[in-house]
């Protein structure tokens, strides 16, 4: 059977790399001096891997009227509501998240063995005298001693804060009444695009005259905050060098 030196396997990891990236790359160079595009407005159900939420609904109660009644039921006022309900209906999401996290933690493990077997008497004399050479007992034929000790220890310091608001559109109205919605946001600041995305599940009652909900108040909440252009591109470790810390094994 062939052997394969790790070295060769290294080249050859290198060699694929360089061609999975090979498009990559001359994208990049041809936008050298250039700034980066903003993402073109499109139907956030069209998009790759959409797919409609599903969530557990509670029994379909009918609907009451009243005959000769000005009022409508279900409804907020006598006049039409102006907050988001409807496909399509845009709404203001308040992003304030201020995350703050610190563990500590400290494991140590130590284990000790000792293991000693002979024989002794009459037997162990006459293996002594016929069987074994000089210096030798068979009193002390085996003995096996081992030891292991492990301590890890790990810290964790860790402090996000964003506060802005973004425009969410209402993508789907779940049977119970509840919304569905779906916000991108981008900005260009020289040569960096910050991008933001939200996507979650609202109820109509959380959403304020004003037409705005607090993030805080969005089921199944889905936030992304980061961005793209040189900044970002210089932040980020080579591809080969990524590769390479996923193949090395120390």
């Amino acid at each position: 059977m062939m052997r394969i030196s790790p070295s060769l396997l290294l080249a050859l990891a290198v060699t694929a790399t360089g061609l999975a990236g090979c498009g990559s790359t001359i994208d990049r160079l041809s936008a050298v001096g250039k700034t980066p595009a903003l993402s073109a407005i499109e139907n956030p159900t069209t998009q790759p891997g959409y797919r409609p939420v599903q969530m557990p609904m509670p029994t379909v109660q009918p609907v009451a009227y009243s005959s000769n009644s000005l009022w409508q039921s279900g409804s907020r006022t006598f006049f039409k509501d102006q907050r988001a309900r409807n496909v399509g209906d845009i709404l203001t999401v308040q992003v304030d998240i201020a995350d703050k996290a610190a563990i500590d933690n400290s494991t140590e493990r130590t284990r000790a063995g000792s293991d000693s077997q002979g024989i002794g008497g009459a037997l162990g004399t006459a293996i002594d005298t016929i069987a074994l050479p000089a210096g030798m007992a068979a009193s002390n034929l085996a003995s096996d001693t081992s030891a292991s000790s492990y301590k890890g220890t790990g810290a964790i310091d860790r402090s996000e804060a964003v506060k802005t608001n973004v425009a969410a559109v209402v993508t789907q109205a779940l049977p119970n009444g509840n919304l569905v919605i779906e916000g991108r946001q981008e900005v260009r600041v020289n040569m960096e695009v910050r991008e933001l995305i939200i996507a979650g599940v609202v109820r109509p009652e959380d959403i304020a005259a004003d037409n705005t909900i607090d993030s805080a108040k969005i089921a199944e909440a889905r936030i992304s905050y980061g961005g793209r252009g040189q900044i970002s591109d210089v932040q980020q470790p080579r591809t080969g060098q990524q590769v390479l810390d996923i193949l090395l094994p120390f």
